[in-house]
C-alpha cells in the first residue's frame, strides 16, 4: 500500500473503543504501549515545552487507579451517582492499560491554548498508533478530571490541567462505521 494510502486508512480507521468493548484479560505488551508514548512525543509544540505528562497503570496499577479516583470522586461529588461510580471502578479492569494525562505549563512563555492544542496532537497521536496496531482505545474526561485535588496524584501542580484517561485494549467488539456528516458542510473555499 502506498504511504498516503496507509495514513487515510488508519485516521478512517479511528474510534473511540470503549473498555467494556475489550477482551476480558488481554494484556497488550508494555512495549507497543511505550510506542505510543513514544509516538505521543513526537507530537508538534510550540518553544518546544513538550507539555504532555504520562501515568502509565497496567497490571496491578489499574487496581489501584480504579480505588483512587473511586475514592476521591466519591469524596468531592457524593456516592448518589451509582452508575458513575461503578464505571470509575470498573473501566479500568476491564482495559490493559490506563494512562493519566497531564499539561505541564511552562509559564508566561506560552499560551496556554498552545499546550492544550500540542496535548490534543499528543493525544491524536497515541489513537493513531493504537488503531494501527490493531487496538481499542478511549479517552475519558469524565470522573475525576476537572477535581481540581486530582492534579497532585499525577504530579502536577496548580497551574498545570488534568486533561484525561486513556484507556487500551485489545478490541472484542468490532468497532461500527464512524458516521459524520460530509465534509462539504464545514469548508468555505476561497479562491
Amino acid at each position: 500500500m502506498d504511504k498516503p494510502g496507509i495514513i487515510n486508512t488508519v485516521i478512517q480507521n479511528r474510534r473511540s473503543i470503549y473498555p467494556y468493548q475489550y477482551e476480558a484479560g488481554a494484556e497488550v505488551d508494555d512495549a507497543i504501549v511505550k510506542q505510543i508514548l513514544e509516538n505521543a512525543n513526537k507530537a508538534p509544540n510550540h518553544k518546544k515545552t513538550m507539555p504532555w505528562r504520562f501515568t502509565v497503570y497496567g497490571r496491578e496499577g489499574r487496581k489501584q487507579f480504579a480505588d483512587l479516583q473511586t475514592s476521591l470522586y466519591i469524596q468531592n461529588k457524593g456516592s448518589e451517582n451509582k452508575i458513575k461510580i461503578k464505571k470509575l471502578q470498573d473501566y479500568p479492569l476491564m482495559a490493559s492499560h490506563v494512562i493519566a494525562i497531564g499539561l505541564k505549563r511552562h509559564g508566561e512563555r506560552v499560551p496556554e491554548v498552545e499546550e492544550i492544542l500540542a496535548v490534543g496532537c499528543a493525544i491524536e497521536n497515541m489513537f493513531l498508533t493504537a488503531t494501527a496496531y490493531g487496538l481499542g482505545c478511549y479517552l475519558s474526561t469524565g470522573g475525576i478530571t476537572y477535581i481540581e485535588g486530582a492534579k497532585e496524584l499525577f504530579g502536577l501542580e496548580a497551574e498545570d490541567r488534568l486533561i484525561g484517561f486513556f484507556y487500551i485494549g485489545k478490541i472484542k467488539d468490532a468497532p461500527k462505521e464512524m458516521q459524520r456528516s460530509p465534509v462539504e458542510e464545514k469548508i468555505t473555499w476561497v479562491g
